[in-house]
């Protein structure tokens, strides 16, 4: 008999992967399933991202293998991207690195800095991936606690008393995911110190910056940040583009070159049309954005009509592509979404996927057109 590698046994299918089979099932015997659960974006990308592919089919170099690095007028983009958007200076030669969706960067940094039986430091709540992956490399997943009442911010008195002897990663995610609560300079500085102080690497997941928010920042803005910290970006939220798979990694040129290490091993180039419609996507000004969290806006209103409706709370400033919601004390998470989902078919998914400090929470996409969240509202009333 073949068996799988031992690795798998510390790890389970992706939970959007599992569930997402029974609500298709149920959409298969003819209910009107509303799934409010997954962040993809259901707008279309701009119509010059979409021509910039079609005119790239036709030149000579469309169909070749890539450079593992990029074209360098994606790079370009990205440096540009970050210098107008929060004002930070990049080599785009030596200090960017263009991804297939910062989802592979998270396996690419990963293996690049990992070794069997470091630790990392993960948030909980946070991104399943961090923990897996960490899993997947046999390293250890350290929780960090994230709590309501302290703004889903790290408490640094806390992690201080924790051995960090074996500690080389901290992975963390502002604005955050899942609950959309905003990153600050003071608490990026916080963590630029503490890295600094213990050895660590600090890697920033932002891929939400521009979604409902009005401060958009990165962690590289603090000076001396590049001496301990990388900043991973994606088009998958900002520019409607998450099939595409763009995404970047950004910090000094030593850690750039040790995860390119591990990707031109991994991958032969991204495609060459979808690097032209992102490099196009990269040009779009301030309106694309302001329109976009115009219709966001709308939809999040209305969401928080139907989060009052289950007689849940909420935090009216959060940023982001979601909706956390706390539900009524006492309600477990997934024993109320099973139940949502098969008496109101409508989807949200349930905080405990994203740690156990996620247990009396829900999240609510707004990956979801007005009419149907209007039609969910009306299976409360």
């Amino acid at each position: 008999m073949v068996t799988t590698a031992k690795r798998l046994e510390s790890i389970q299918e992706y939970y959007f992967s599992r569930k997402l089979k029974e609500v298709r099932q149920l959409l298969q015997e003819g209910k009107p399933i509303i799934n409010m659960g997954i962040g993809s974006p259901d707008l279309a990308p701009h119509v010059s991202v979409i021509e910039a592919i079609q005119k790239s089919l036709l030149e000579d170099k469309a169909h070749e293998y890539q450079s593992y690095q990029g074209l360098p007028e994606l790079r370009q983009g990205f440096a540009r991207f970050y210098k107008t958007n929060f004002n930070v200076d990049f080599d785009y030669n030596s200090e960017i690195l263009p991804l297939m969706g910062s989802k592979e960067g998270i396996m690419h940094i990963s293996l690049a800095f990992l070794n069997e039986g470091d630790e990392v430091l993960i948030p909980n709540p946070g991104y399943p991936t961090y923990a897996s992956v960490a899993e997947l490399v046999q390293a250890k997943a350290i929780y960090y606690d994230l709590k309501e009442e302290t703004n889903w911010q790290p408490d640094f008195e806390k992690l201080e008393t924790l051995d960090l002897s074996k500690v080389k990663l901290m992975w963390v995610s502002y604005p955050h995911m899942p609950t959309g609560a905003n990153g600050t300079l003071e608490l990026y500085q916080k963590l630029i110190d503490f890295g600094k102080k213990h050895h660590i690497l600090i890697i920033n997941d932002n891929p939400y910056s521009f979604i409902l928010n009005q401060k958009p920042l990165s962690i590289l803005q603090i000076d001396g940040a590049k001496e301990i910290a990388l900043e991973l970006n994606s088009l998958s939220k900002t520019y409607n583009m998450a099939g595409w798979r763009v995404g970047m990694v950004s910090g000094n040129s030593t850690f750039i070159d040790a995860i390119l290490k591990v990707k031109s091993n991994m991958d032969s180039g991204m495609f060459y049309g979808i690097q032209k419609g992102a490099i196009a996507a990269l040009k779009l000004r301030k309106d694309w954005f302001e329109k976009h969290n115009e219709i966001y806006s709308k939809r999040r209103n209305l969401i928080f009509q139907l989060a009052e409706k289950m007689n849940c709370t909420f935090d009216r400033n959060s940023v982001g592509l979601f909706v956390w919601a706390k539900l009524p004390n006492g309600i477990k998470s997934e024993e109320f979404i099973d139940k949502l989902l098969l008496e109101k078919h409508f989807f949200v998914t349930p905080g405990t996927i994203f740690g156990s400090n996620g247990e009396g929470y829900i999240r609510f996409s707004l990956c979801v057109k007005e009419e149907k969240i209007l039609e969910a509202i009306k299976r409360f009333c």
